[in-house]
C-alpha cells in the first residue's frame, strides 16, 4: 500500500499557519509529501524546505487572484498538488495548512486505509473535526461548524477538489462513496494572535467577495476580537506533540465564559435533539456514507 499525503500553502508566516505541524502529523504514514507552494510575501517557500525531509516534494505555484468566487482558487491549489503525487500511489491524503492529525490516530488511519484497500466501492476516509477557538483551550461546538469531512481519497485520477477545497468530489460531480473511521482532525484556523485572524480574514476574504464587500469587511474587522462566537465548549483532552511548541509561543489571552451561549430558540432545540440521538437535522453532507 502506497500512501501520498497532499496540500497548498501561500503567505504561513504572514498569517500564522501550522502548516510545518500539518505535514509532520501526517509525515510518518506517507511513502510521499506534495506540497504546492504559492508565490508568497514572505519566507514560505524556506520554512517548507526547512523540514529537509526526502518524502517531500514542493512544487512552486502561482495563484490566479482573479478566481474571485467561492474560494475556486483554493481548489485549484489543491488539484495542483493532487495532480501530481505519483500515480501509482493508492490512497490520497489531504492536510489544510491549518490542520493537524493527532498522533494517536495514525494506526487507526492506517489500519483503516489498509482494510479499504481492495474494496474500490470505498472512494474516501472521512475524518471527525475538532474546531478550536479563541485559545487552546476551547472548541467550537454550534451547529455551523461541520462535523466530519473527506481527507483520503482513492488515488484514481478521477477526484477533484470541490468549492473552496473543504472536500472533493468525482470530474463529473458525483459525491464520494466514503465511511467515516474513528479518528479526528484538529482544525487550528481560528487559533491565531488576533491581529494575525483580522489580516488572514481580510486576505482571504477577497476569494469570496467583491472589492466593495471587502472594504465593509475591513473596516467590521478593524476592533476584531474573539468574544463574539456563539458557542465554546472547554477541550480537556491533549493537542498533538507537533504543536506543544506552537502552544508554548501563545502571546494572547482569550478567556470565555462556556455557559454563555448565543443561540437562537430553533437552535438550541437542535443542539439537544443532537447531543440525546447524535443526530444534526440538516446536516450538509458533501459525501455519500456506505
Amino acid at each position: 500500500m502506497k500512501v501520498a499525503g497532499f496540500s497548498f500553502i501561500r503567505n504561513a508566516i504572514q498569517y500564522d499557519y501550522p502548516i510545518v505541524e500539518a505535514i509532520l502529523s501526517v509525515l510518518p504514514i506517507c511513502d510521499e509529501f506534495v506540497i504546492a507552494v504559492g508565490r508568497s510575501d514572505d519566507a514560505t517557500l524556506a520554512l517548507i524546505q526547512a523540514i529537509n525531509s526526502p518524502k517531500i516534494r514542493i512544487i512552486e505555484t502561482v495563484w490566479d487572484d482573479t478566481l474571485r468566487e467561492g474560494g475556486r482558487v483554493l481548489a485549484v491549489e489543491t488539484d495542483k498538488a493532487l495532480a501530481a503525487i505519483s500515480p501509482d500511489a493508492d490512497w490520497a491524503f489531504y492536510i489544510q495548512g491549518d490542520e493537524v492529525l493527532p498522533e494517536e490516530y495514525l494506526p487507526e488511519v492506517r489500519r483503516a486505509m489498509a482494510q479499504y484497500l481492495d474494496q474500490p466501492q470505498v472512494e474516501g476516509l472521512l475524518f471527525k473535526y475538532r474546531h478550536f477557538y479563541g485559545s487552546y483551550r476551547y472548541v467550537a461546538d454550534s451547529r455551523k461548524w461541520y462535523r466530519r469531512e473527506v481527507r483520503i481519497v482513492r488515488n484514481t485520477g478521477n477526484v477533484v477538489a470541490y468549492r473552496d477545497a473543504q472536500g472533493f468530489r468525482t470530474r463529473d460531480n458525483r459525491k464520494l462513496n466514503v465511511k467515516l473511521i474513528d479518528a479526528y482532525m484538529h482544525h487550528y484556523g481560528w487559533v491565531k494572535p488576533p491581529e494575525k485572524q483580522a489580516g488572514k480574514l481580510s486576505n482571504f476574504g477577497r476569494y469570496w467577495h467583491t472589492d466593495q464587500q471587502m472594504e465593509q469587511v475591513r473596516q467590521e474587522l478593524k476592533d476584531f476580537d474573539y468574544s463574539g462566537i456563539d458557542s465554546l465548549a472547554l477541550f480537556t483532552g491533549q493537542h498533538p506533540q507537533v504543536m506543544q511548541e506552537r502552544i508554548n509561543r501563545t502571546n494572547w489571552n482569550f478567556q470565555y465564559d462556556i455557559r454563555q451561549k448565543k443561540l437562537s430558540f430553533k437552535n438550541r432545540v437542535l443542539s439537544i435533539v443532537e447531543a440525546v440521538t447524535g443526530w444534526r437535522v440538516g446536516e450538509y453532507r458533501n459525501y455519500k456514507l456506505v
